[in-house]
């Protein structure tokens, strides 16, 4: 009996892991080559002053920015300590942890190029709303400008690695630094959305609780305490999609799952200050609200089914498998690695 049901478990797991192991060696790729060419301290540079330029530019570069969950903190608070106004560092903030290129191309993978194209969108305006908002109602808050939380000493913060070599720079921090900064969080999420697809019945959460704005609630109140990382998040709401969650409650559960982990609430609690945080958290709530309100509409009108995700399928079957040893063996590498530090 218990040999089924880890079987069972198992090939639901090893499905969702090969169907997005190659998009996500590639996002491990480019978010290498991004950790090289685009560390924190150009943004640091590129993002301080104030108005709503820096906001715009704060919010449009976390969104592809491969900074892990440790290294946004630090970044903001030197950011802030640097001259950046609340609102620019709170766009930051929104923005960067929601997503990612490596949870882009899952999201693709997974889910379809309306969640793939719509995410990173909804992340965006996210952060220029908060940060907008934080400028014209908060700027002026007494905040401490030091950073609550220990140093972070990950290459992930600060990717300049000592080696010369512009490739070795990339691959490690590609294939090493950034699995194992969400290994955890990714097979948290695998396991998961294994569990929703093994023995949860279909079109189970159809209806009241899977469509509309209860729905949408519902998959708030699991987003917010449950933090996954923004790659890791994807199977589970794909597999809550499977379910019978509509497109626009899965998309509330992408956008506040991976920006409300309490390190982030902290360090806007104390480097930025109460009515900030407060305006963090409205923000994230209502635009979560709004988008998957639209993106609802949308699915509607366009007459596309409500309750499967449409994921890129046109990878053949061997490739896919492939793939998922190979990102195993990645993983395990990463794991490894941190284990002898």
């Amino acid at each position: 009996m218990w040999q089924q049901i880890i079987g069972v478990l198992l090939l639901a797991i090893w499905g969702t892991l090969c169907e997005m192991a190659p998009y996500l060696l590639f996002g491990f790729l480019v978010a290498g080559l991004l950790s090289v060419f685009v560390n924190p301290e150009i943004v640091e540079r590129h993002l301080g002053g104030r108005g709503i330029w820096p906001v715009v530019k704060a919010s449009f570069l976390g969104v592809p920015l491969p900074l892990c969950s440790c290294g946004v903190i630090p970044v903001a608070a030197s950011l802030r300590r640097h001259g950046a106004s609340r609102g620019a560092t709170t766009a930051f903030l929104l923005s960067t942890p929601q997503t990612g290129v490596d949870s882009i191309v899952v999201t693709y993978s997974l889910m379809g190029g309306v969640f793939a194209i719509l995410r990173p969108l909804a992340a965006f305006i996210t952060g220029l709303v908060g940060g907008w908002l934080v400028d014209a109602l908060a700027d002026h808050e007494n905040g401490k400008d030091t950073d609550p939380s220990p140093p972070c000493t990950e290459a992930c913060c600060a990717p300049v690695a000592a080696q010369s070599n512009k490739l070795v720079q990339v691959l490690r921090y590609g294939f090493v630094t950034l699995p194992r900064d969400i290994g955890k969080a990714l097979m948290v999420g695998l396991f998961i959305s294994g569990v929703i697809a093994a023995f949860v019945p279909d079109d189970f959460f159809a209806g009241v609780f899977g469509t509309g704005l209860v729905g949408m609630l519902i998959m708030m109140a699991v987003g917010i305490p449950l933090y996954v990382c923004a790659t890791g998040s994807v199977p589970v709401a794909a597999a809550f999609m499977l379910k019978g969650v509509s497109p626009g409650a899965a998309l509330v559960f992408l956008m506040t799952g991976p920006a409300t982990n309490a390190a982030t609430l902290t360090i806007i609690w104390k480097v930025l200050g109460k009515k900030t945080f407060v305006i963090y958290l409205l923000t994230l709530a209502v635009c979560a609200l709004a988008c998957g309100l639209l993106l609802d509409y949308f699915f509607r009108v366009a007459g596309l089914p409500m309750h499967h995700h449409a994921g890129h399928t046109m990878i053949p079957g061997l490739v896919n498998t492939a793939s998922g040893v190979i990102l195993l063996a990645v993983l395990a590498w990463a794991y490894l690695n941190k284990c002898r530090r």
